[in-house]
């Protein structure tokens, strides 16, 4: 008795691992298999994170003519978070030293004078042969490099494609928009 027991169980066992469900997370796209420090806490973030989101990345500068752009990349960023739109900043000092504060001092600027929620990451370089190498992938997918400061690049869903958008593309272009509505659906 004990033996049909012990196979029983045994078998029943074996039957239950059969029907249980799968729910391995699916791997991260190798275009965001990137950290970086945040900007606020200065804590790893990575961005694997937004896997499954449009993405759109901006390297940014405190003291640029194109700075108004904060206003209206955290505009986007609000009206469209919900449907999976993240922007995403990254400042940069490298185009005319217009980001010459720390991280602190970035993060208190962007916030206190456009209201920045949309995530920043810490201080970074952007362009050259130092860039990190999160810009240099995206740099040679589109084979479009920044030339200053809010230099954009959107990202789908999947990370199976980027599209580069230059400085002057206001974050209310009405192509990018149409692009982001694209990626979104």
């Amino acid at each position: 008795m004990m033996a049909a027991l012990k196979r029983w169980v045994g078998i029943t066992g074996l039957l239950l691992i059969g029907v249980l469900p799968v729910t391995a997370k699916a791997e991260c796209p190798a275009l965001l298999d990137h950290s970086f420090p945040g900007l606020v806490d200065g804590k790893p973030q990575s961005l694997c994170q937004y896997q499954g989101k449009v993405v759109l990345v901006v390297n940014t500068a405190s003291f640029c003519g194109f700075t108004f752009q904060y206003e209206g990349l955290e505009k986007l960023h609000a009206r469209l978070k919900d449907r999976g739109l993240v922007v995403l900043g990254f400042p940069s000092n490298d185009f005319g030293e217009q980001e010459p504060g720390n991280d602190k001092e970035i993060a208190d600027f962007c916030r206190l004078t456009y209201g920045v929620e949309f995530p920043m990451l810490g201080k970074t370089v952007v362009k050259g042969s130092n860039a990190n190498p999160f810009y240099r992938r995206l740099a040679e997918i589109t084979d479009s490099r920044p030339q200053w400061n809010f230099h954009k690049y959107l990202i789908n869903r999947d990370a199976t494609q980027v599209l580069a958008f230059d400085s002057f593309t206001r974050p209310d272009d009405k192509k990018l928009l149409s692009k982001i509505d694209e990626f979104l659906k």
